[in-house]
């Protein structure tokens, strides 16, 4: 026996060898997270209003839990049910999910059916028929440099990238629905202080016009009075507006009219929401938001089409092949039908593209640091948002407290100027100057309120509340 019949079988096996091995090769970059670009720790004016050790993180509370208000919760479960944007974002996850499928499907072989007819003349003259029918499976891609592999893994991450984008639509959306509610809350209360401030100067103006009828009071007098009650009047047109835009604001998010069967609601003062989020570290936070979580998915699928770019410029191997029955006769074809099959195996070697494929390396590499400045971009706007909810925690308490007590302390100086003008120690300038500074912190005490509590519910959305497993298993969602 020669040295070549040796030869023969070491060489197929060689051959298989380095096919196999090639078949589970990846021209993928190795993925590395991004370091966060940001410091270490939250600013120390957003810290200072630690909450106790060993409270509940803002992700692992369910909305339901977070918010006590029945009106509140039920709003927000008409919107997670009907508002479009949230609509969009689940039908999105579909369509990302057929685009993976169609991804998936290119790594095996297509097998179609089919009946082809020809007619034509021989070489004698005479018309000759020729009928075939079979399977055929055409320019089936062989995988070996791992192309196919590299888009299916890139749709994969852009799945991903789309079920964490609908999380956060989610969250969005329960954040708004709570804050559009919170202001019509305070619309509701500066409308009731509004009111009580007009029938106050309605009053006032008609005690200034008697003492002007009788020479007690001066024309400046009369006009001062007459136009604190024409600003309140203008705070109130201002206030029925501002509540009717509101309210629609909240009729758009919740997807639908807004029902007459709504359970009663809780008052701003009564909400009592959760303040107890503890922040963390940046490094562990933000890992956590779904915003965050989608921008390293799409850099993952930026960092797959690296890999199917790279593998372009190897051959690439093609297979198509067909079995079944011929014969010149159609009638006959599937009885006395003769077996016919063909392989065709295609090996194409780039050699010249014009710098095609290279520049669609480029661009693949480009794409990634893209992606890598998009990711980084949302962990500082991450990190932004933590920073400035933590300092309105911080803040917006001790605001509302000294507020409170300047409301308090307007309010006594409103009864003694009115004390002291009923006793001829006081003139009717002052008694007007005093109402018109305890409506002006009824307002402020109103709004620095709703602040606090919109704040808090912002707290909770940036450090990822509002989106848990629970949740998915809410009628309405995906």
């Amino acid at each position: 026996m020669s040295k070549h019949t040796f030869a023969r079988p070491a060489l197929r096996l060689a051959t298989l060898s380095a096919a196999l091995w090639l078949a589970g090769c990846s021209f993928i970059p190795t993925f590395s997270r991004p370091a966060a670009p940001v410091a270490p720790a939250f600013p120390q004016v957003a810290v200072s209003a630690a909450p106790a050790a060993g409270a509940k993180a803002a992700a692992d509370i369910e909305w339901q839990s977070f918010f006590k208000d029945a009106r509140l919760k039920r709003l927000i479960e008409l919107s997670l049910e009907n508002n479009r944007d949230l609509r969009v974002a689940a039908l999105n996850i579909d369509a990302t999910r057929a685009k993976l499928q169609v991804a998936r499907a290119d790594q095996l072989p297509t097998v179609n059916a089919g009946i082809n007819g020809s007619r034509g003349p021989a070489a004698n003259g005479a018309i000759t028929s020729s009928y075939t029918a079979g399977l055929s499976v055409t320019a089936y891609e062989l995988d070996f440099f791992g192309r196919v592999r590299a888009l299916s893994q890139a749709a994969q991450a852009q799945l991903l990238a789309t079920e964490e984008a609908r999380k956060t639509v989610q969250i969005s959306l329960i954040a708004s629905v709570a804050n559009t509610y919170l202001t019509l809350l305070a619309d509701d209360e500066l409308l009731r202080v509004t009111r009580e401030t007009l029938k106050t100067r309605q009053e006032s103006l008609r005690l200034m016009q008697l003492k002007y009828d009788n020479e007690a009071a001066s024309k400046l007098d009369l006009s001062t009075a007459q136009s604190q009650l024409e600003a309140a009047k203008v705070a109130l047109a201002q206030l029925t507006r501002q509540r009717a835009t509101d309210e629609s604001a909240l009729v758009l998010l919740v997807g639908q009219p807004l029902p007459a069967d709504l359970p009663a609601g809780l008052g701003l003062a009564e909400q009592g929401f959760l303040s107890d989020l503890p922040a963390g570290v940046p490094s562990e936070l933000l890992v956590r938001r779904p915003d965050v979580r989608q921008a390293e998915q799409n850099l993952l699928a930026l960092n797959a089409n690296i890999g199917a770019a790279r593998a372009a410029f190897f051959p690439r191997i093609t297979l198509t092949a067909s079995a079944g029955v011929a014969s010149n006769d159609l009638e006959q074809l599937f009885n006395n039908g003769t077996s016919v099959w063909s392989f065709v195996p295609q090996l194409l070697m780039p050699i010249f593209d014009a710098g095609r494929n290279k520049a669609n390396l480029e661009v693949a590499k480009v794409n990634k640091d893209i992606a890598i400045a998009q990711y980084e971009k949302a962990i500082q706007t991450g990190f932004k948002e933590v920073a400035d909810a933590l300092a309105g925690r911080a803040t917006l308490g001790e605001q509302l407290q000294a507020q409170t007590a300047q409301l308090q302390a307007t309010q006594t100086t409103m009864q003694l100027t009115d004390l002291r003008f009923k006793a001829g120690a006081a003139s009717s300038f002052e008694v007007l100057e005093a109402q018109r500074s305890l409506f002006a912190a009824q307002q402020a005490q109103v709004q620095v309120q709703t602040q606090q509590l919109q704040n808090l519910v912002t707290l909770y959305k940036v450090l990822g509340g509002g989106w848990t497993e629970a949740a998915e298993q809410k009628p309405g969602q995906p």
